[in-house]
């Protein structure tokens, strides 16, 4: 028998950051995929997990600085892939780099990268994976030991390997990230890239000549310490996953440990920063 799922529309003004924070609450609150669009995002939870009650632990949307509103319906089994593919467009970095998934036209640029990205974070379309491209197009990767923390879809260690860093340790500490970037990569014929499920924890006595993490503000902060402890002289640490206003703190942090910053890469408020120890 098909699972039966409860659909809640929600359009969200203005969408940044609201969207992101919004899936992030509605996941804790047992809904399991979710759907971005022009007006905001559609959420899908399975009539089993579902309660009349579902929202009220949603602070977001008791929020003055964001109109959310929004609509249920039950709706039978809905094909993920099918869903993702009808919203999911290709995109192109500094006409360099191609992020498209396998049914796209490949655009013939000097980096193609195939993704499917299922529910998964990372498919090139948000600012910070968007500008996380954009530092790695800058450096040169040649044979460098590299690190791709909460790897998401696996499409920064793909971009990596494909500019010839290698070894490279993909970690995320989501089961779906975890299987989704072992996908990932056979789908782009990488060689040269481990994926680990888990936590900071797994880089104990390891050592990178590049780290990325593209993950949220709070994680970074905690797991600083290991990241720059695990950093070579003279490597490259590139953080994203927060605000232009979160810098201060950001830097504060990462100074402690040596590292001097390097470039920030801004786009929508969001920032992407490139240290160097």
């Amino acid at each position: 028998m098909d699972n039966i799922y409860i659909e809640y529309n929600f359009t969200v003004q203005p969408k940044e950051p609201a969207t992101e924070i919004l899936i992030a609450e509605l996941g804790e609150a047992g809904f399991e995929s979710f759907v971005e669009n022009e007006e905001g995002v559609t959420a899908y939870i399975q009539k089993s997990d579902w309660n009349p009650s579902v929202l009220e632990s949603i602070f977001i949307l008791n929020s003055s600085d964001f109109k959310i509103e929004y609509n249920h319906k039950e709706v039978e089994q809905t094909n993920w892939n099918e869903e993702w593919e009808k919203n999911f467009s290709p995109i192109q970095v500094d006409d360099l780099v191609s992020v498209r998934a396998p049914f796209h036209k490949n655009p013939n640029l000097k980096y193609d990268i195939v993704i499917e990205p299922k529910m998964s974070f990372g498919t090139g379309h948000h600012e910070t994976t968007h500008m996380m491209l954009q530092h790695l197009i800058d450096i040169d990767l040649e044979g460098k030991k590299t690190l791709d923390m909460g790897c998401g879809t696996g499409i920064l260690a793909i971009f990596a390997e494909m500019k010839g860093a290698q070894p490279i340790d993909a970690i995320d500490i989501d089961n779906w990230c975890y299987v989704n970037s072992v996908e990932n990569i056979e789908r782009n014929n990488c060689r040269h890239i481990s994926v680990y499920e888990g936590d900071s924890s797994l880089l104990i006595n390891k050592k990178y000549d590049v780290i990325i993490a593209n993950i949220n503000r709070n994680i970074l902060l905690m797991d600083m310490k290991v990241y720059t402890s695990c950093l070579n002289d003279n490597g490259v640490l590139l953080l994203s996953g927060f605000y232009h206003e979160d810098i201060p703190i950001i830097d504060a942090e990462v100074s402690k440990y040596g590292l001097k910053l390097d470039k920030v890469i801004d786009r929508n408020n969001w920032v992407a920063v490139k240290y160097i120890k």
